[in-house]
C-alpha cells in the first residue's frame, strides 16, 4: 500500500470539507475535493482518480497547499489581462483621420473599413492594414456613415 499524502494543518478537515462545497468554480471544487480526501488519509492517486484529475497536477496541488496555504487552491487563470491593444495611430493621427472622415473619401465617395485602412497604411508607413482595422476606427471616430449613405 503506498504511503499516505501529508497535509499541513492549515484548516482542519471540516474547514477543507465546507471550502469545497462552496466552491464557485469546477477548477477550485476539484482542487478542494481532492484536499478533502487527501484529509481522510487517502493516497493522492485514489483521490485524483475520484476527482478526475491527472495524479501529476493532483500531487502539485498537494505540495502547492502545503507550501502556500489555503490561498493557493483559488483559481487564478481569470486573473491574467489581455495585453493592451496598440493603438495603430497616435492621438495626433486620430484627429487628422477625424477631419478627414468629415469630408468625402479621396475617390470622392462614402468612407469604408478598407478605405480608411489604406488610409492609415498610408499615414503610419505600414505596407498593409487589415480593412477590419479601419472598420473599427471609422466606428471609434464616430463617422456618421449611416446619415450620408440614406441621402
Amino acid at each position: 500500500m503506498p504511503p499516505k499524502a501529508h497535509l499541513e494543518s492549515h484548516l482542519t478537515a471540516e474547514e477543507l470539507k465546507l471550502r469545497y462545497r462552496q466552491a464557485q468554480n469546477t477548477t477550485e471544487s476539484r482542487r478542494w475535493h481532492l484536499l478533502v480526501l487527501v484529509s481522510r488519509n487517502w493516497t493522492i492517486k485514489q483521490a485524483a482518480l475520484v476527482v478526475g484529475i491527472n495524479y501529476d497536477y493532483a500531487k502539485e496541488i498537494v505540495q502547492r497547499y502545503n507550501r502556500e496555504g489555503p490561498d493557493s487552491v483559488r483559481n487564478r487563470s481569470g486573473d491574467r489581462q489581455p495585453p493592451p491593444a496598440k493603438s495603430l495611430l497616435n492621438p495626433e493621427q486620430q484627429e487628422e483621420l477625424r477631419q478627414a472622415l468629415q469630408n468625402p473619401a479621396p475617390d470622392g465617395g462614402d468612407w469604408t473599413g478598407p478605405k480608411v485602412a489604406r488610409w492609415i497604411a498610408e499615414k503610419t508607413g505600414n505596407a498593409h492594414v487589415w480593412p477590419q482595422r479601419g472598420w473599427d476606427y471609422l466606428k471609434r471616430l464616430g463617422a456618421d456613415w449611416q446619415r450620408r449613405r440614406r441621402k
